[in-house]
């Protein structure tokens, strides 16, 4: 009888899980036009070294377990309501990728532990913020759009930039929450903030918006690169490895 009831408890928590990330791919594509596609997603039975799950792709070494686009590849990413509802009605609990870069949101990511003391002093510098990603490995500022070249500017006039600083940009990716990759956990380490309000309409008004028709909450507001790029490299050069690690 347990292990029936352990079984039921199992199946509803996954059909939790995946109306959460319908609900979350909708929101992101149609609500705030960036364009997505699922992850490779985990496998239980790939267990690494009891490091976590490793990937449901075919490598077995893969760096990024569960957090990268698989099948389909990344040029599927799409604002296309339909196309995303078929996605995640297939595969439920595949995790929420964001192609980057165009006209979708680009970002900047570091090691957790050097996005906490970034975000320690962007705050005390008065900076207002975008959105933050958080995996228990990795911090990801989401930053307005930016192109190659002005990144290659940036970049170029700073003394040193540590090669744990990872750069999201045009044909790059990001894995969003609420999904779940080999590391664990993706979560908002600081909420999505639209413009003219607050906090982004919670997940029961924006299906409800959807089938009236009504207004769903805008894109969220986003930072320069700029405003946020010395912050970040100070916080990784002064991380305990010196930043020269590249951690997923």
């Amino acid at each position: 009888m347990r292990e029936i009831l352990g079984r039921r408890r199992r199946l509803r928590l996954r059909r939790k899980e995946g109306a959460a990330r319908l609900d979350a791919a909708l929101t992101f594509a149609t609500a705030w036009q960036w364009p997505v596609l699922p992850g490779a997603g985990t496998a239980p039975a790939a267990l690494r070294d009891g490091r976590g799950l490793g990937c449901a792709c075919p490598d077995p070494d893969c760096a990024v377990p569960g957090a990268h686009p698989f099948d389909p590849a990344l040029l599927a990413a799409t604002t296309d309501e339909r196309m995303v509802r078929w996605w995640w009605s297939n595969r439920p609990t595949a995790p929420v990728m964001l192609a980057t870069g165009g006209r979708a949101p680009c970002a900047v990511s570091l090691p957790a532990l050097a996005g906490a003391k970034a975000l320690v002093a962007l705050d005390r510098m008065g900076m207002r913020l975008g959105p933050v990603v958080a995996t228990p490995t990795r911090w990801s500022l989401l930053v307005a759009p930016y192109t190659l070249e002005r990144l290659g500017e940036l970049l170029y006039s700073k003394d040193w930039v540590p090669s744990s600083l990872r750069f999201h940009g045009e044909g790059g990716y990001l894995v969003l929450p609420p999904s779940e990759i080999g590391a664990g956990q993706v979560r908002w380490e600081r909420a999505p903030s639209p413009p003219a309000a607050p906090a982004p309409a919670g997940p029961v008004f924006r299906r409800a918006a959807r089938r009236s028709g009504a207004p769903v909450a805008a894109a969220p507001w986003l930072p320069d690169v700029e405003a946020v790029l010395d912050a970040l490299v100070e916080a990784s050069t002064s991380a305990p490895d010196g930043g020269s690690r590249l951690a997923y």
